[in-house]
């Protein structure tokens, strides 16, 4: 603990409402950007003098709330980083007022172009550092060690060495530099998405989708495990933080989970799952969908398209998982008097309108997501006054403090974006990207087999106790192009990358979300990490069958995308028995081994490769014939029915 008397700095009751103060600016910053105020003042900014303003906001904010030392709890405010916050403030303010006057001058590197880059990247840096940890700042470091020394590199990773001050000068005002594309859309549509779920959190939304799923599956075998895959995938797609996720969610769920007599890990790992799979539902994914969309140049809509059916496909392989884990251990429904009246909880159905809305705006009326998600957040303030949830209305304040809240929710994602720019601006600058995707696929030797197995080890490494934007940024910038190099989809390939990206978090020996949902299950990291890897064992799969056939992500005929969906669901049904060792009742290890092989079959789809139809009907028809001997085969006493 920070022990510092409040002579040594700022005391609590100065820092912190001049941090909320600037959060709620920044929120404020967002939204008039994203709804296009300035135009209707007749004021005309470039996109990085808006991105640079956030950033005035963003590092001081940093700097306020976060200790040098991470893990310790903030009291008083140093004095030397009361400094840090007002230069970070200058720094950034110089960039965002002289910008169209500097931008231009790069090259020539003055020194009014140059200074306040090198501050305003070591001050990036620093504030990375404090809010994620070491793993980040050392690899975008490695990244501008490269840009200052690519000379020195053998092969065909050599690149062309820069100068370090024209370096700083392109990393903090060139449009490929701190101020380029992953700003652009953290500092619109992730804020924007971000307040949605902020509301969503303090009108009682949360508690609205964890008390339906309480009715949807509390009354069936295994409820409080149903409970948490639904709740968290629910909140999940909204929140944006795998572990995030395991803490706001797995407080609740997870000592369900344990009363109903599940063993500690194994209801760690189920929530750890679920809150993961929350990065790869539509429609945040963790903010990556956006990013995704800016990168391949495509509608929004054409990512959560990709992205539904595989994420839905994870989902349904825990949730069966979870009913056969039930059932095998004799775990029953939920207890009546726990589950919330119906009447109750039919209340709060105004905030699925909020989601209808924001649908409709996307979808039918093409709206830009920040936009439609801004609107989608008055529909739901508008709802929350009028109707309320549990006999409760959320007050005026209430509101107003969603601004500061979603601003200090935001710092951590506007930081990785801000220094994500960097490793963009080194790949442009240095020639890099190209280099890389070179070497892989050489390494690969141009097979796309080899090339994904290398692939998703490098996603799996790099992903390693990074933060879920920063992790695509990376894989997309690193990965994604030598995979699309060797003829896969774009889409596809960046899906590919996202999901054993994210896989990281639930693999060890660095599962985050796993280890945090452990830590409130008071289980044992280790075995809480190896079970989330059996429970989320699609993730790993689905990947490999959606890049050799589109079909899974929704490209192609809609008799071959239907066909593809149902024998998916049925493989993974098959598979998720196999790994539970149980379908009607227990199985033997030679039927699990059957049960295993005719889902791999039935998983393939037909047009991944010559003659996979008939792969379909052998894992199809064998898997089917399967469950029904296991169904008519006499059952033993003492087992739990659905």
């Amino acid at each position: 603990m920070d022990t510092r008397k409040a002579g040594n700095g700022l005391s609590p009751r100065i820092w912190r409402p001049v941090s909320d103060v600037l959060a709620a600016l920044m929120t404020l910053t967002a939204i008039c950007w994203a709804l296009s105020v300035n135009r209707y003042f007749g004021l005309g900014f470039y996109p990085q003098q808006f991105f640079a303003m956030m950033l005035v906001f963003v590092l001081p904010v940093a700097y306020l709330t976060l200790p040098a030392r991470p893990g310790t709890e903030r009291t008083v405010v140093p004095f030397h980083d009361v400094v840090l916050a007002v230069l970070s403030m200058v720094a950034f303010g110089f960039i965002a007022v002289r910008y169209p006057d500097l931008v231009l001058m790069i090259f020539s590197r003055p020194l009014e172009v140059w200074l306040p880059g090198l501050i305003a990247i070591v001050l990036t840096l620093e504030a990375l550092r404090r809010a994620t940890g070491w793993a980040l700042v050392i690899i975008i470091s490695v990244f501008i060690l490269y840009a200052l020394f690519g000379d020195v590199f053998p092969g065909r990773l050599q690149g062309r060495p820069q100068n370090w001050q024209l370096l700083s000068g392109y990393m903090a005002f060139d449009s490929n530099g701190i101020l380029g594309l992953p700003m652009s859309v953290a500092s619109t549509v992730v804020v924007a998405f971000i307040l949605f779920g902020v509301l969503l959190n303090l009108t009682g939304g949360s508690h609205f989708f964890t008390d339906a799923a309480m009715i949807g599956m509390g009354r069936y075998r295994g409820g409080s495990m149903k409970i948490a895959v639904l709740a968290s995938g629910l909140f999940g797609s909204i929140s944006g933080s795998a572990v995030a996720n395991v803490v706001g969610t797995g407080v609740v769920t997870i000592p369900m989970i344990k009363r109903d007599g599940y063993p500690a890990h194994k209801a760690g790992a189920i929530e750890a799952v679920a809150s993961t799979g929350g990065q790869l539902m539509p429609p945040v994914m963790g903010a990556s969908a956006f990013l995704m969309a800016e990168f391949l140049a495509v509608p929004y809509s054409s990512i959560v398209l990709a992205a539904l059916l595989p994420a839905l496909l994870y989902y349904v392989a825990l949730f069966i998982q979870a009913d056969l884990e039930a059932a095998k251990m004799g775990i029953r429904a939920i207890p009546k008097d726990q589950i919330p009246p119906r009447r109750t909880v039919a209340v709060g159905a105004h905030f699925v309108l909020a989601f209808a809305v924001l649908i409709y705006l996307l979808f039918w009326k093409s709206y830009q997501p920040e936009r439609a998600a801004l609107w989608s957040a008055v529909v739901l303030i508008g709802t929350s006054f009028l109707i309320g949830y549990k006999g409760t209305r959320p007050s005026l304040r209430t509101i107003l403090s969603s601004l500061a809240q979603t601003g200090h929710g935001v710092v951590e994602i506007l930081l990785i974006s801000a220094a994500s720019g960097i490793v963009i601006g080194v790949l442009n600058v240095t020639g890099l990207s190209f280099n890389l995707t070179y070497a892989l696929v050489q390494v690969g030797g141009g097979s796309a087999i080899v090339l994904l197995a290398l692939s998703a080890i490098v996603c799996i490494i790099l992903g390693m106790g990074l933060p879920t934007l920063g992790v695509y940024v990376l894989l997309a910038a690193l990965v994604a192009p030598a995979l699309i190099q060797v003829g896969i989809e774009p889409i596809a390939a960046h899906l590919y990358v996202l999901y054993f990206g994210m896989m990281s978090m639930i693999t060890p020996p660095i599962a985050l979300a796993a280890f945090a949902a452990a830590s409130i299950a008071k289980a044992p990291a280790m075995a809480t990490g190896w079970a989330a890897m059996r429970f989320g064992w699609s993730a790993y799969v689905i990947p490999v069958l959606f890049v050799f056939s589109p079909t899974l992500i929704l490209i192609g005929a809609p008799f071959e995308i239907a066909l593809a969906i149902v024998t998916a669901i049925i493989g993974v049904w098959l598979v998720s028995a196999a790994l539970a060792g149980y379908f009607s009742q227990r199985l033997s290890p030679v039927k699990r081994g059957l049960f295993a092989l005719f889902g791999l079959l039935a998983l393939v789809p037909a047009g991944m490769f010559e003659g996979a139809v008939y792969s379909d009907v052998i894992g199809v028809l064998g898997g089917v014939a399967l469950m029904v001997l296991e169904i008519r085969r006499p059952r033993r006493t003492g087992e739990v029915q659905a």
